[in-house]
């Protein structure tokens, strides 16, 4: 639906607080890691507001931070489906020309028999990652440039750019995405993606062999190939003026990919606070992302996650200081630890303002938001809600 002809002027300011793969399962009988962990002033912000639990794509579907995050934000995540490589570009600053291939690229551990046995290298550190994509950087492809740039940890981007023909971005990825088989070769799916998957599979050849002496990070992954695609603004859309607080690349290229402002802030939850509090009273919409709870959950550590909510948990009076018309807490998607990686399970969500019609849930957690006021619904109707509770949206119809 078309919502700029009932967009309407007003000072009310709205807060997406995002707590990356925050929904869960029970699968030690202590409920969900958000079950687990005490969140009183989650708990607080739940009472005083409405529930519900969110599908990111649709029912079934295990989605990706990418379409999670558009989804939220508003965009439906079927029709803009945007590789990781384009994100991590634009969360980098790297500067990406049309027809350009770009890729989100791990280093990874394999075995002697060429199997994967650990998809990100033991989280090497970022001096790590830099010191070996300049080993990369010796890389040389017929007729096309190659461009690595380290990103964080044991993640890299690469960047494919043709000196001749243009090149597709459809290849598959070669992150089988489980441990215990080897890499898989990057197979085109459509003519035009012939040549990138040619030369991405003379990447990891030579990849291949310049790891080959390294003890943890001895191969690389990639996944998310993608070009620079054509997306309305925010401010086009629903005529927010956004801000992004978010230390992670790939995140903060979603936000720059939908003409958000991305604040400069550390990689740590306290340094996101200070620069979303810098940052108020020039925006009318803030999104404010936490990693933690998604990187606990992949490496499949319960007490980790409940931990690192419990934390997000802490930071809430800081942010409720500023006194948001609108504030959504949810996750992009969920992560449970005992499945070490994303899954298909409907992410909790709470929405609290004024306007909000309360329901009976009194704690923030995936049962008790089953039975709540919002019900179960697309992630990408949460930005209507926030518009409409913030008083930007007119009447439709006579």
């Amino acid at each position: 639906m078309d919502l700029v002809p009932l967009l309407a002027d007003s000072e009310a300011k709205i807060l997406f607080v995002i707590a990356d793969g925050l929904g869960g399962i029970d699968s030690e009988g202590r409920g969900t890691e958000l079950e687990a962990a005490r969140t009183p002033n989650l708990d607080r912000l739940a009472s005083q507001g409405t529930t519900g639990l969110t599908y990111p794509v649709a029912p079934g579907i295990t989605p990706g931070s990418g379409p999670g995050h558009l989804a939220l934000f508003g965009y439906d995540p079927v029709e803009h489906n945007i590789g990781r490589g384009v994100l991590t570009a634009l969360g980098i600053d790297f500067d990406l020309e049309p027809g350009d291939v770009a890729a989100r690229g791990n280093f990874c551990t394999v075995d002697n028999n060429g199997e994967v046995i650990d998809r990100r290298a033991g989280r090497i550190d970022s001096r790590e990652c830099t010191r070996l994509v300049k080993m990369l950087r010796e890389i040389r492809l017929d007729d096309v440039e190659v461009y690595v740039e380290p990103v964080k940890e044991h993640r890299f981007l690469l960047v494919l750019r043709s000196k001749k023909e243009v090149m597709g971005a459809g290849v598959d990825d070669t992150d089988p995405h489980r441990t215990g088989t080897p890499p898989r070769e990057p197979r085109a799916r459509e003519e035009k993606s012939q040549k990138t998957a040619h030369a991405v599979n003379a990447f990891v050849t030579q990849a291949r062999d310049i790891l080959a002496e390294e003890q943890q990070a001895n191969m690389v992954l990639l996944r998310g190939f993608a070009q620079l695609p054509d997306l309305a603004s925010l401010r086009d859309n629903y005529g927010l003026n956004g801000c992004a607080l978010a230390g992670y690349p790939m995140y903060r290229g979603i936000a720059r990919l939908l003409g958000m402002k991305v604040a400069d802030c550390g990689p740590d939850l306290d340094t996101e606070i200070d620069a979303l509090q810098a940052a108020w009273p020039e925006h009318d919409f803030l999104f404010l992302h936490f990693k933690d709870t998604d990187s606990r959950g992949e490496d499949g550590d319960f007490d980790g996650k409940v931990a690192a909510i419990e934390e997000l948990d802490r930071a809430i009076p800081r942010m409720m200081e500023l006194q948001p018309d609108v504030i959504v807490v949810t996750g992009d998607h969920s992560t449970p630890s005992a499945m070490a990686g994303h899954s298909w399970h409907p992410v909790p969500v709470l929405i609290r303002a004024n306007t909000c019609r309360v329901d009976s849930v009194e704690v923030f957690g995936e049962t008790a938001c089953a039975g709540g006021g919002l019900g179960h619904l697309p992630a990408k109707h949460l930005i209507t809600l926030a518009l409409a509770h913030a008083g930007r949206l007119k009447k439709y119809g006579a």
